[in-house]
């Protein structure tokens, strides 16, 4: 009886309403996972999806901008919620203030699941923001900050899930590890792939992962929920020319600059021929399941869509992202020669942001770029390039985002995605883990553009309800 008068107050004050508390205990293999929701309502008088929005709103004012990342504040904060559980964990700082955090709950003999967040968040320019970036401030609905989005609310929904798990006492099939890292908006050397350099041990045994990069996403049409399983990858180039110095009044036949020139202009004049790659086929045909009476077609079958090129220019002024998982890309971001409007300098170098779909190795992209420009005299070195890896969907994580996503939001569907930026994933995929980027809060479409931008925020009844699928959906996963 006093479990039922728990339950009732639980169900009265909308942490969960009753037709969803139905459809979940309806299915056996969700009942641990409802069990887990209530745990720590009956534990404490503050439900644990209130719990984390005041987490949140506290990390969003933690200062952790990238540069110089400072993440080590980041793990203060979070060690202190941990110790305040009980529960050991660990640190490292890669660097002075590039602090890194791990902690495990000990279960049975299944593959391990690892909970994966970054600390650091992108700069954010005050003038150019409604409120301050750093304010964690609560308005309109929204708690609005840097990081909201881009992933500190995803890291605490992380949290929240673990010492959900722990606060239960119920045995696990699985160890659950929380991983909390540094510098992943400037690649992870400092964070991820320091710690599998340096911390091997914290991934061994790992069979899963989730990390950020998908979530649920509001569409005219229906609830899509997507699930990151492969990321075009990153190649990142300088090149570099080297020819006569002079005055600016006399210019000779060549110089650095219009080398540089030159390669770049070639780079930019000859796009690199559409393909399409399976995952992103997948894709492709899962959103023609949703799409306009425009796209439904050419997104259904985009191996012949490709092959017109006024269907690609059309594709690219309605969605640049749909437009660039059908070819290679590069993006001229940096450039630089004399430092004085009358010298023609030594040396000019520019950098570009190249992006490849996952289908071959770096090292032949680089190959046929430098076949493209060698007539130029102008030198390319790879600054950064990771390897090719795609998540297979046919493992129990998947299927729990499936079945939790289509239980808590009827008439929703999951979908693999392919993102156009990376994330810390590919450090595990590379290690054979099967990664995810995921997280089920709902976000409509017209607000991406506040992720790395102004007035990054999250509505707070949708981040309540995510915290609670992210539950759902884990539990699923660690009990038998």
């Amino acid at each position: 009886m006093k479990l039922l008068s728990h339950l009732n107050n639980y169900i009265s004050n909308n942490y969960i309403n009753f037709r969803e508390f139905v459809l979940i205990m309806k299915l056996p293999k969700f009942r641990p996972a409802l069990l887990l929701l209530l745990i720590p309502f009956l534990a404490n008088s503050q439900s644990i999806e209130e719990e984390a929005l005041d987490w949140l709103t506290e990390f969003i004012k933690i200062d952790t901008i990238n540069p110089p990342g400072n993440e080590s504040r980041a793990v203060d904060f979070i060690a202190n919620i941990l110790e305040s559980e009980g529960i050991p964990y660990q640190t490292a700082e890669s660097a002075p203030g590039r602090g890194n955090l791990w902690a495990r709950l000990k279960g049975g003999g299944q593959p391990a699941l690892v909970m994966l967040q970054h600390t650091d968040v992108v700069p954010a320019d005050e003038k150019y923001w409604t409120v301050d970036p750093l304010s964690g401030e609560i308005k309109d609905g929204f708690l609005w900050g840097r990081g909201t989005l881009d992933m500190k609310g995803t890291g605490i929904s992380q949290l929240a899930t673990f010492i959900s798990l722990h606060r239960a006492g119920v045995p696990l099939n699985r160890d659950v590890v929380l991983v909390a890292t540094a510098d992943e908006e400037a690649g992870g050397y400092f964070g991820a792939g320091w710690l599998v350099d340096n911390h091997p041990e914290i991934f061994e045994g790992a069979g899963l992962l989730i990390n950020e990069g998908g979530n649920g996403e509001q569409r005219e049409k229906e609830l899509l929920f997507q699930v990151e399983v492969t990321q075009k990858v990153p190649v990142w180039l300088r090149l570099t020319a080297v020819d006569t110095p002079g005055h600016g009044s006399m210019p000779n036949p060549t110089s650095s600059m219009t080398r540089i020139v030159d390669a770049l202009n070639l780079i930019r004049t000859n796009p690199f021929p559409p393909r399409m790659v399976p995952a992103i086929d997948a894709m492709f045909q899962s959103l023609s399941l949703s799409a306009s009476a425009e796209w439904e077609e050419p997104f259904s079958n985009m191996s012949q869509t490709i092959k017109d090129p006024d269907s690609l220019l059309k594709l690219q002024n309605y969605s640049p992202f749909l437009h660039a998982l059908t070819r290679d890309t590069c993006s001229i971001t940096r450039f630089e020669g004399s430092n004085k409007i009358n010298v023609v300098p030594p040396e000019a170098w520019a950098e570009l942001d190249c992006r490849i779909l996952p289908d071959r190795p770096s090292e032949i992209f680089v190959q046929g770029l430098k076949g493209l420009i060698k007539d130029t005299g102008v030198d390319v070195e790879v600054i950064m390039a990771f390897t090719a890896a795609i998540s297979t969907t046919d493992t129990v994580l998947y299927e729990a985002i499936e079945e939790v996503t289509g239980e808590r939001h009827p008439g929703s569907r999951v979908t693999p995605y392919v993102s156009t930026g990376f994330t810390d994933s590919h450090f595990f995929r590379d290690l054979g883990i099967p990664s995810y980027g995921f997280d089920p809060t709902v976000v409509p479409e017209s607000e991406f553009v506040r992720i790395h931008g102004n007035d990054e925020r999250i509505n707070i009844a949708a981040y309540k309800r995510g915290v609670i699928d992210h539950l759902a959906i884990i539990a699923t996963v660690v009990y038998d």
